[in-house]
Parts: structure tokens; C-alpha cells; sequence
């Protein structure tokens, strides 16, 4: 047998790779092949066939094992970034591909349906609309159908016409064949009998490019069975270089619930392509001279191609604006009417398009973004006294550039239409959280609607407060949502101007009592219903602040216990700060003194702080035992009142007595109802003027200092104020939470509370209207998360006083100056607390062994334990912060009463 010499790997090259010749190549193994070891000689018997292989797969493996090793090194393949996908499969224009590719966007190859961007040339069923997530966009509403089609426009506005004939008169006189054809020639024999003649121009109910449209002298002419629009031809247009010509102007709604309009300040003017002659019967078919179409006019022979915004068949809408003013003509009137017509003709169709979006959208919240916009094309024409006509609108207007104007107008609409959506990556992950979260809430309701007849009365107060939260939070959320929504348009518009809603609060109001007539007259059914929803989305006064103060109030009735009834648990009293120190002794000689003191005057006032004559800490009320009566004598002498003191409970017992009882109530007691009010009035303003003196004679006492030094402490605070500035507003805006916030608030408005229960001799204080007053003051000081404060400390900036300003309610000049008093007070303790913090944090601190007895430190006079955990001494009596206050530094009230 002989050996046959194997070849080199370059004569291996060089054979044909179309022969498997394996007698001429060297045979070799996979394993001594990756080992670099070549078989120079091998016994043909010995070969294992199944193992032989090409030059080409061993190159090819080579490489993919050295690719394999450096990807592992370090090398690896990056991830694709994911970006926002555009399903375009539905439209034929290249300029809407372009825009799309411009802004970053993904255009999918097929048709994606899970794309962020549908654009469609075609309206799309109210099926798909439904199916579309909440981060998807279309280019379609449902229900727009309504002023697209002539026929529907037509009958909108004249049924609006009917209601406001001076607003909806911006169209020519319409019938709707066939079922108006009698009254048509009706029409026209009345102008036979005085002798004039009019031009009709006759359009396809449902057609588009000028298709089907004639123009009739004789009325009788026109077909009757046809779906047509008839119209009066306006034979008195404005030329331009003796041509009639139309505008396309661009028109875009971002949203339909709630509504919003964009205009473009930029369009196309489209003229005829031969100059105007009134039309005769001669002329009435000479399409070219009446039809401003550009798909009619572009096969014209004397059409021209436009080589800039002035020259041309077509031309801009800026360049008519010029030509307009050169000519004397008032184009801020013209515009504003334009605008005017479109948001009018918008309000006609948003029954429509709201009814039909939600029946597409159910459970879709108000205050989500809309999964539809629309751009539409209005077109007008113009006559002589330049007075706009409102002809058709367009639902899929032309994209095409078949010249340079078309691009430059087109382009910028689709490009600033793209950024006024927003569409973000992060919409997508934002949606199906939220999907989530709504699948968790339905799957843990636990809480059936029952019927209220079977509540208590606790109950029935908590579900009602409630309820009354969640309507607030609903449209807090909303006005946030509108809010960011503006803001971001405002910075986004482009070329684009917001006309709906307006600015002008007065065209706004108009706009809103039409929308709300255009209900009644369309969705009969709806119409009250709808009338509440519209003026709070398109005519709400109440800003975030506003509704803020009604959730806040809400809040502090459930935790002032105003919702439980007398059988229910009593309010709580509000705890004290735990920011402060509250481990302070209190010797048996202190409490002493204070129990003489408070069998001297009446306990309830004694035990605050907030004093007459003295600056003192506020804090929580000591309650006297209700077996604890002070003797009448004493009370009717010490405060110098009449016997008497009881005639102001029964005359106000008497203003309480509902309305059906109170002649008769008056017959009983001999007084005259006048006088009875008149009386009331003056008693309530003299006590308003005796709780204004006992509010001015209210002070903060600093713990520790003399008065004279605690006067002088807020002096300090107040001309240094530009140092302790930013220190207080992070103490009180940032270290306390709103717990703490509420509860230094809660200091003047307990002792406040105490103050009119004194002086107006009233158990029910809630009941009272100055109180009720204080309580909105506090309510507001509180404001988002401590802000309205804050405000007070600047000179610009939200005022507590606002809450007043946009109220009916009459605030006379005594409770206005009671609720600037405690304003100051709530800015005092502000100061006090922030100071005493700010002393006692510094103040050093002792190290102490777990044996040893830990003995009170004094610091500025007065004395505590360094630490919260250490011991108090055996003879040290615990108490509460605030009531530590009432012992330390108890106060007189002779002169408040």
C-alpha cells in the first residue's frame, strides 16, 4: 500500500470547490485541526470519514470560536436604545416620514399596533380607537365626522343659528336636498318676485377636490334627489391681482376632553387660475374662474408653479396679511374673526366628539392625555368688505409638496403638531403601571355602594366628607394636570397660538355659555348634566390653592372630631411637639402656686400661655372637672357684666330658630324681627371688638426669659432676619413634617379657641361665624405644607388674605384686623419655637454612666435633663411641654375681661 503525500494548506486553496475530491486534499481531524497539529501522513484505512471537513468550515469555525473569546474578554454587543415607534403604513406623504425621522422617532416597517404614533390618511373606526393604549397617539377623532361632511356642517350650524343668530351667521344660506329642496324654491321664486337673481353653487353631500360641484342660475336646475348642499354663491369676493381665491388654514385639536385649539399663524392661499368675472350664464361653468380647488386648477394651462410666498397659483398666508395691510385693511379684525368662527364651529362639534370619545374610552379619567388629535383644514373665503365665510372642513387635508411653499407650511405644521403632543418613552411604562394599579384596586374593593337610608348618622357624616374628598382630590388633579399641560404648551407651541380656552376671561365665559346651549340643542338629555362639568373645566375660578384650603379643611373636620356626634368618641387634643424638648422638672412649689392660681380665674383660660399682658408659649388646655363649677356670683362680678349675662344665648338661641318659625317666635317674645337683627349685629360687633383687644394684648413668652427679654429676642429675630431666614424656612418647611407644622399652629388656635368661648359666653364655638373666620386663617397658614406661612414672612408672594378677596362672604374691618392679629401670632410662635430649638441644640450636654443619677442642667435659667432616655429626678412631676408652659408662666386676665 502506498502512502499518498498530503498537500500544503495553498495547494488546498487552489482546488475546486465545486469537487469533492477528498483523495487530493490532506485529510485531517476537527481535534488535531483546533490543536494546530497537522497529519502529514495517515493510513487511509484509518480515516473516519464523518470527521472530514473543508478548508472553508474550518476557517469559518476559527473565527467564530477567536470572535466568541474577545466578545467574553469585554467586548460585548450594545444594547439597542429603545426609542418612540411610528406606525406610518397608513399614509402616502413623505413629509410626514421625514418629521417623524427628524424628531427621533422610529418608523416601523410593518404595521405596528403597538406603535406610540398612528398616522392614518383615512378616518380609522371607533373599534380601533378603542383598542389603542393610553400612551398611543392618532391622527383622528371619532364623531369628527360631523363637520367634515357638508351635510352635517351645514345642519350643526343651523341648528345653533337658531339659538344665537348674531354668533352662528358666518356661512352662506344652505339647504340640505333633498329634504330642503321645496324651501329652496321657495327661496328663489321670493327673489323672482323682487326682482333679483342669485348664484347657486351646488356640492356632493360627502365629496372632496372640487368633484360634482356646479353652479345654477335657475334653482329649479338643480336635482332633487341628489345628496347635495346648495348654497348662495358669494359673487362679490376680495381678489387678489384679480383673481378669487380661498384660505387653507391649518387648524389643530390636541384633545377633545378637555378641549383644546391650536391655530397655525401660517397657511396657504389658493387662487383661481383665471381672473374673476361675476358669474353669468355664460360663465357658470367655467370651473377655473369660480373654483379655488387646487386639484380643479392644476390642470389649468395657465396655472403657475409658485417661486416664492408672493408669486404663483399659490401663496402664503403671511404674504396676504402684508398685501392686506398695504391696502388699509384691519387684519387683527380679520384674524380674530377667523379665530372666533373656528372656535365656534369646534363647540358645535364637541358634543358630538365628546360623546362619541368616551363611548370609545370608557372609565378614561378627565385629566388623562387624549389618545386623538387632529389636524384639520378650515377653508374661508373673503369678500369685499373683507368679511370671512366659513365654506368646508377638510379632515384630511393634503400633505403633499409638490412645490417649495407646500414643504416649508406642511412641515412646520407636522413638526410643531409632533412636539405639542409630547410624546415620551416613558409614557409606556407610566401606562401599564397605572394599569396596574387600577386592576389592584378594583381586586381590593372591598366597600359595596349600600343604600344611605340604612347609615347612621356617622356614618352617613363620614361617607359625605368622603365623598367630598375625593371630588376634591379628582379636580385638584385636574387643575394640576391642566396646568403642567399649559405650561408645557406655552413653551412648545412653535408656530402655532392657543385659541380655545381663551386668555380673555370675558370671550371665555361666552365661549362656555356657548358650549353649554350646544349641549342642550344636540344632546338634549345631557345638557344639564354637562353644564356643572363645563364651567368647572373650561370656567373654574377656584385655583390650586383654592381647593387645596378645601381638602385641608376637610381634613381638620375628621381630626377635630366635627364628623362624630355627641354618642360618638370626643376630639382629641392635639399632641405636643416632639421636635422640642418635653423632659422638663417641675418643682411641688411651681404647682403649688398654680393650683391658688387657678382657684382665682376661671382654669380653662389660666392654663394658656397666649395671655393678656404677657408674651407667653402656647400650649395645651387644662381642663377643669365638670364637677369644678366657678360660683355665678363670682364670675358676674369679677367681669363687671350685668346680672343678665344669659339675654345673649337666648338672643342668639333666637337667630338659630329656622325660617318658618321666626315670626312666630317673634310674636311670642314681643320683639320685632328688625330689632331682634339689629340688636344681634351690635352685640356680635362688640364682642368682634372685645376679642380684637384681647387679641392685641396676646403674647409669646419665651421659656426662661423675662418679658422685656423675650420682646427683645423677636426684636433680634426680625432685624436679623435676612441671616435667620433660609434657618427658619428649613426648620419649618423641611425638618417638621405636617403633623408638627399643624400642632405649632395649633398653639394659637387652642388659645384662641379659649378666648371667644369666654368672651362670647358660647359652648358650640364652631358655630360661630368669627370663628369660623379664624378657622379658614389657620386652614390657609397650613397651605401646602406650611407655604401660606411662609408667604407671610415675605413681601411677595400668595397672601392668606386671598381667600377673602375671591369670597362673597362680607368680612368687616374688626374680624380682618382679628385675622392680621393672628397671622402675627401664628409668626411669633413661628420665631419663639424656631429660637427655642435652635437653644436648646446647642446647648451641652453631660455624659452620664448607666449607675449614676443623672442630675438637670441649667441653660439660659432654666433647667432640663441633657437626654430624652435619662432618669428624672424622684421628685420630678412629668408633663407635657405644653403644659409645663402653663405652670412655668402662668398669666392674668383682668385686664381681657
Amino acid at each position: 500500500m502506498t502512502m499518498r503525500q498530503s498537500t500544503s494548506l495553498s495547494s488546498l486553496s487552489s482546488v475546486d470547490k465545486g469537487k469533492k475530491d477528498y483523495s487530493a486534499q490532506s485529510h485531517y481531524t476537527r481535534n488535531n485541526l483546533l490543536s494546530g497539529q497537522w497529519q502529514s501522513k495517515v493510513p487511509e484505512r484509518n480515516i473516519n470519514r464523518n470527521v472530514l471537513v473543508s478548508e472553508e468550515y474550518v476557517n469559518d469555525r476559527q473565527d467564530r470560536v477567536i470572535g466568541k473569546s474577545d466578545r467574553s474578554a469585554g467586548q460585548k454587543k450594545k444594547k439597542k436604545k429603545h426609542l418612540i415607534t411610528a406606525n406610518l403604513s397608513g399614509t402616502r406623504y413623505d413629509v410626514v416620514r421625514q418629521m417623524v425621522e427628524k424628531l427621533g422617532f422610529s418608523v416601523t416597517k410593518d404595521d405596528d399596533l403597538g406603535a406610540y404614533l398612528i398616522w392614518n390618511d383615512s378616518f380609522v373606526s371607533m373599534d380601533r380607537i378603542s383598542e389603542l393604549k393610553s400612551y398611543q397617539r392618532m391622527n383622528h377623532f371619532p364623531g369628527m365626522g360631523e363637520i367634515t361632511r357638508k351635510d352635517a356642517l351645514a345642519r350643526n350650524l343651523l341648528r345653533l343659528q337658531k339659538a344665537f343668530p348674531d354668533d352662528y351667521n358666518f356661512i352662506p344660506k344652505t339647504w340640505i336636498l333633498p329634504t330642503d329642496h321645496s324651501l329652496l324654491l321657495g327661496y328663489a321664486r321670493d327673489l323672482k318676485a323682487k326682482k333679483k337673481q342669485r348664484t347657486f353653487i351646488a356640492k356632493p353631500s360627502n365629496g372632496a377636490q372640487g368633484h360634482g360641484i356646479a353652479l345654477y342660475k335657475n334653482a329649479e336646475k338643480i336635482p332633487q334627489t341628489e345628496h347635495f348642499i346648495v348654497q348662495e354663491y358669494i359673487d362679490k369676493p376680495l381678489l387678489l391681482d384679480g383673481y378669487k381665491f380661498d384660505l387653507r388654514v391649518y387648524v389643530l385639536v390636541t384633545s377633545c376632553d378637555p378641549l383644546r385649539i391650536f391655530l397655525l399663524n401660517d397657511g396657504l392661499v389658493r387662487l383661481c387660475t383665471e381672473k374673476y368675472v361675476p358669474p353669468s350664464d355664460g360663465n357658470v361653468g367655467r370651473l377655473f374662474m369660480h373654483l379655488t380647488n387646487y386639484s380643479v386648477n392644476k390642470h389649468s394651462e395657465t396655472y403657475e408653479k409658485s417661486i416664492g410666498v408672493d408669486t404663483g397659483s399659490k401663496r402664503s398666508i403671511k404674504y396676504l396679511n402684508d398685501h392686506l395691510r398695504k391696502n388699509d385693511y384691519d387684519v387683527t379684525l380679520l384674524w380674530k374673526n377667523i379665530s372666533e368662527m373656528i372656535v365656534k364651529t369646534m363647540l358645535v362639534a364637541e358634543p358630538h366628539i365628546l360623546h362619541a370619545y368616551r363611548m370609545c374610552r370608557p372609565g378614561q379619567s378627565p385629566a388623562s392625555d387624549s389618545v386623538c388629535f387632529e389636524v384639520l383644514g378650515f377653508d374661508f373665503m373673503i369678500d369685499r368688505k373683507c368679511r370671512p365665510w366659513l365654506i368646508e372642513i377638510n379632515r384630511s387635508p393634503s400633505f403633499g409638496t409638490d412645490e417649495k411653499i407646500d414643504y416649508d407650511i406642511k412641515s412646520s405644521l407636522i413638526e410643531d403638531t409632533l412636539h405639542l403632543l409630547n410624546i415620551k418613552v416613558s409614557d409606556k411604562r407610566r401606562n401599564l403601571a397605572n394599569m396596574k394599579a387600577e386592576a389592584q384596586k378594583r381586586l381590593f374593593r372591598t366597600t359595596k355602594k349600600g343604600d344611605t337610608a340604612d347609615m347612621t348618622e356617622l356614618e352617613k357624616r363620614r361617607h359625605n366628607i368622603a365623598k367630598r374628598k375625593e371630588e376634591l382630590k379628582e379636580q385638584l388633579n385636574r387643575v394640576r394636570k391642566a396646568t403642567a399641560r399649559e405650561d408645557y404648551e406655552n413653551r412648545n407651541l412653535g408656530r402655532f397660538r392657543r385659541i380655545f380656552p381663551s386668555d380673555d376671561k370675558i370671550r371665555q365665559e361666552k365661549y362656555c355659555n356657548l358650549l353649554m346651549t350646544a349641549f342642550s340643542v344636540i344632546l338634549s338629555g345631557r345638557g344639564a348634566a354637562m353644564q356643572k362639568e363645563i364651567l368647572q373645566t373650561y370656567n373654574n375660578r377656584l385655583q390650586e390653592e383654592d381647593i387645596t384650603d378645601q381638602i385641608e379643611q376637610c381634613e381638620v373636620d375628621e381630626k377635630e372630631g366635627r364628623i362624630f356626634t355627641s354618642q360618638g368618641r370626643p376630639p382629641r387634643i392635639p399632641k405636643p411637639l416632639t421636635s422640642m424638648p418635653d423632659n422638663l422638672p417641675v418643682t411641688a412649689e411651681q404647682c403649688q402656686d398654680d393650683d391658688d392660681d387657678s382657684d382665682d380665674q376661671t382654669e380653662s383660660f389660666n392654663k394658656r400661655i397666649l395671655s393678656g399682658g404677657s408674651r407667653s408659649r402656647p400650649q395645651s388646655i387644662h381642663q377643669r372637672s365638670n364637677s369644678e363649677s366657678p360660683p355665678a356670683n363670682k364670675s358676674a362680678g369679677a367681669t363687671g357684666r350685668p346680672a343678665s349675662n344669659t339675654s345673649l344665648q337666648r338672643t342668639k338661641s333666637l337667630t338659630r330658630i329656622p325660617a318658618g318659625n321666626k315670626t312666630a317666635s317673634s310674636q311670642r317674645t314681643g320683639i320685632d324681627e328688625n330689632i331682634l337683627s339689629s340688636m344681634v349685629k351690635e352685640r356680635e360687633e362688640e364682642l368682634t371688638k372685645k376679642t380684637l383687644t384681647a387679641l392685641n394684648e396676646m403674647r409669646i413668652k419665651f421659656p426662661g426669659k423675662s418679658d422685656a427679654e423675650a420682646d427683645n429676642l423677636l426684636d433680634r429675630l426680625h432685624e436679623n432676619m435676612k441671616f435667620h431666614k433660609p434657618r427658619i424656612a428649613s426648620y419649618w418647611l423641611v425638618k417638621l413634617d405636617s403633623i408638627k407644622r399643624r400642632k405649632v399652629i395649633d398653639i394659637v388656635r387652642s388659645n384662641v379657641r379659649a378666648v371667644i368661648q369666654r368672651i362670647w359666653k358660647c359652648s358650640d364655638i364652631d358655630s360661630l361665624r368669627l370663628f369660623r373666620i379664624f378657622s379658614r386663617v389657620f386652614n390657609r397658614l397650613l397651605w401646602s405644607h406650611g407655604q401660606g406661612l411662609w408667604n407671610c414672612f415675605a413681601s411677595v408672594g400668595n397672601s392668606w388674605e386671598t381667600i377673602f378677596s375671591k369670597s362673597s362672604e362680607c368680612i368687616s374691618e374688626n374680624e380682618m384686623n382679628s385675622c392680621r392679629r393672628i397671622v402675627q401670632l401664628c409668626k411669633d410662635c413661628l420665631l419663639i419655637v424656631y429660637q427655642f430649638a435652635t437653644e436648646a441644640k446647642a446647648a451641652p450636654s453631660q455624659p452620664t454612666s448607666d449607675t449614676e443619677e443623672q442630675s438637670p442642667i441649667t441653660y439660659n435659667g432654666y433647667s432640663y435633663l441633657p437626654s430624652r432616655e435619662a432618669k428624672p429626678p424622684p421628685t420630678w412631676n412629668p408633663q407635657t411641654f405644653s403644659q409645663r408652659y402653663s405652670k412655668l408662666y402662668q398669666s392674668k386676665v383682668e385686664g381681657m375681661t
